[in-house]
């Protein structure tokens, strides 16, 4: 079932303009995103292939199936109950019929973690974008030998700055356990190659060193520390560095760094769009989709503040919302018996009004 046909045939019963449009956040850039509702033919309902939702392929058009929506609902799903409060301005179709699903039935102390539990969330990912930006690791991958030390007097220093003061080649060491310690190495040395030492390492794709058979009698030329920790740490964020290069939009992200900040700005301006309309939900019992605070959103979205004192007012909203919390009078959960009731009288008033048609 494509879009088309939900038009064709008749079956929306609510569309609505959604996304940066209905929050007015919008720029001339930005593109319209649409949302709506619609109710399966009866036919298809009753049988075996419930269709849950329908979209387009960037997905900048969304209807949901009357059920699915209301299921939704129940779950004080952010981007749903903004549909169901969406301003009258933004509202392109509504049958009669929808008005039955009121605001208040769904509002209840689940919206702290649906908002602001995903706003939280976005906190998290943007620090690990803070953390990319400021700290991006290079490509080319650093080795085992890079995490191996040689002590020296008091202290010790890096293998390769050791081997190079050295004049010593890796390929020509041998490496034995020394008994008790973990991780540290006795290192021996074969200028002319008769042991058939191993080296530290046999090419750049080994994760761990190599050990030797060491002949009897052969003093160490000295002692060798391996941070396998930090190697084996380092390869991970190394992989999920280069993972987020690869799939990151560049477009978004060269507007991140465009304005020097070092955070995604738009995704910062709806982390607090979303911790404002938590507050607002706590303490007035109702969805604010038109965001009065618009100015201040959109300078978050065009990098006017710091990226730690944004995360600072954030965790202040964070407070604020538990706060709220423990004295706000909605219920925990909404009454899921009266929403099936009501669900189910607009499903039948549906099919009865279309069979009346034909």
């Amino acid at each position: 079932m494509t879009i088309q046909d939900l038009k064709d045939q008749k079956l929306i019963i609510f569309e609505c303009i959604s996304g940066s449009k209905a929050y007015g956040l919008d720029l001339p850039t930005s593109d319209t995103d649409i949302k709506g509702v619609f109710v399966l033919p009866q036919d298809m309902f009753y049988g075996l292939e419930y269709i849950p939702q329908v979209s387009d392929a960037s997905n900048d058009t969304v209807y949901y199936e009357l059920g699915r929506f209301v299921e939704l609902l129940y779950k004080n799903n952010p981007n749903i109950l903004e549909m169901l409060n969406s301003p009258s301005k933004g509202i392109l179709h509504k049958d009669p019929l929808f008005d039955l699903l009121q605001p208040k039935m769904f509002l209840s102390k689940q919206c702290k973690d649906t908002f602001a539990g995903y706003a939280m969330t976005q906190i998290r990912k943007a620090r690990g974008l803070n953390k990319k930006i400021v700290n991006p690791i290079p490509k080319e991958k650093k080795t085992v030998l890079h995490f191996c030390y040689v002590i020296k007097g008091q202290g010790a220093i890096p293998l390769l700055q050791w081997l190079k003061e050295q004049k010593l080649e890796q390929q020509n060491c041998g490496l034995v356990n020394i008994p008790h310690m973990r991780d540290i190495y006795g290192l021996y040395y074969d200028k002319n190659q008769e042991y058939g030492f191993k080296g530290i390492v046999r090419n750049k794709t080994v994760d761990t060193i190599l050990l030797s058979s060491i002949p009897k009698g052969l003093k160490p030329l000295a002692t060798l520390s391996f941070n396998k920790d930090g190697y084996k740490k380092y390869c991970k964020d190394y992989k999920e560095y280069w993972d987020w290069v690869d799939k990151r939009n560049d477009a978004r992200y060269q507007n991140t760094l465009s304005h020097g900040k070092n955070y995604d700005s738009k995704n910062m301006m709806h982390t607090f769009r979303l911790l404002c309309m938590a507050e607002e939900i706590l303490s007035q019992h109702k969805i604010i989709v038109h965001r009065p605070n618009r100015a201040e959103l959109l300078a978050i979205r065009a990098g006017d503040f710091e990226y730690d004192d944004l995360i600072k007012k954030a965790e202040l909203k964070i407070q604020n919302i538990e706060q709220l919390y423990s004295s706000c009078t909605l219920p925990e959960i909404s009454n899921k018996t009266g929403i099936e009731a009501i669900l189910v009288k607009i499903r039948k008033k549906w099919y009865l009004n279309k069979n009346s048609q034909t």
